[in-house]
């Protein structure tokens, strides 16, 4: 089955490149041995592997492959996907630059010390990779530790992997669901702004001038270093620009902050069709898709809701500090 079929059940087959399977684990020692065996069945088939996992347990990893680990790129996912939207293009790349080779990867963007909006994010991830690598040539493994999932995340991820590990086996998971339609459920609509914050609406032509403004005066007065400000501005300014684009209405701009970040949303009644949008580095010919990609690239977290009726939102945080959480 190909990615133009459907946007549901992508299961392995002859005529399937993608191989995207969870791992359910209990502790490290279950971690290190199911990506040990991924990570060496790659290598004995010449695959390309990379690895990103927390540095704790890329030290362990690393350890256990002895000396194949310099054969193996090893990837901080704290840094690499601090905004887990990240982590999908930065696979992209590392596939693009090997044409014709496999690639075999571990990714664990869920982690328990992340916040509830960042691990619904990474979950959102999750199950946009069925759709982003459907057609390419990536066997891709997902490890969770059941002993901190949580029976709902546990669910969720569950649905969002095609196939699960089982005696260190891919094998096809029947409550696999459509993609698509569960990366809408995980972010869902939006709860609505504190009331503590300020509001902007906002049109052309002056609007995005008049919300980079905005933003940077919230921002450095909840503390924020003048570089960051600067990274925020832009990003919630190109977002902005969109509106006026892109939207024949206005669109309103909420800004709040609390002890460890600013947010800035924006809403309008434009609606985007692409779910992938941001998530991969747009072509030369594309028309579209910047603004949101750089914004991924400059914030800590971006979440985006969208239907046809209720129009878009654009949710971006930024933490005060880079360290972050």
């Amino acid at each position: 089955m190909r990615s133009s079929d459907s946007a549901g059940r992508h299961h392995r087959g002859p005529d399937t490149v993608l191989e995207h399977a969870a791992l359910f684990h209990e502790g490290e020692e279950g971690l290190v041995a199911g990506v040990v065996a991924h990570v060496r069945a790659g290598l004995e088939a010449h695959e390309a592997v990379v690895v990103a996992l927390p540095a704790a347990h890329l030290e362990l990893v690393g350890a256990a492959l002895g000396d194949r680990v310099d054969d193996v790129l090893l990837q901080d996912v704290a840094r690499l996907g601090r905004n887990p939207a990240r982590l999908l293009p930065a696979l992209h790349r590392f596939v693009d630059e090997r044409p014709g080779r496999r690639v075999r990867a571990v990714s664990q963007a869920w982690t328990p010390d992340r916040p509830d909006d960042e691990r619904a994010a990474c979950l959102q991830h999750d199950a946009l990779a069925n759709l982003a690598f459907a057609d390419r040539p990536v066997s891709l493994l997902c490890p969770y530790d059941t002993a901190r999932l949580g029976s709902a995340a546990t669910a969720d991820a569950r649905a969002a992997h095609p196939l699960v590990t089982e005696d260190g086996v891919a094998v096809p998971n029947p409550t696999y669901g459509d993609p698509l339609k569960l990366a809408e459920a995980i972010v869902g609509p939006l709860p609505d702004p504190p009331d503590e914050g300020e509001t902007l609406v906002y049109g052309a032509p002056y609007g995005p001038r008049a919300v980079r403004l905005a933003v940077a005066e919230h921002a450095a007065a909840a503390g924020m270093r003048p570089d960051r400000v600067a990274d925020l501005c832009l990003a919630v300014h190109e977002v902005a620009v969109n509106t006026v684009v892109h939207t024949e209405g206005r669109g309103i701009l909420s800004l709040w902050h609390t002890d460890d970040r600013v947010v800035a949303e924006i809403q309008d009644g434009g609606h985007v069709e692409d779910p992938l949008v941001g998530r991969h580095p747009p072509g030369p010919a594309d028309g579209r898709g910047y603004g949101l990609y750089l914004t991924h690239r400059l914030c800590d977290l971006v979440r985006l809701h969208s239907t046809r009726d209720g129009g878009t939102t654009v949710r971006i945080t930024m933490y005060l500090d880079q360290g972050g959480r």
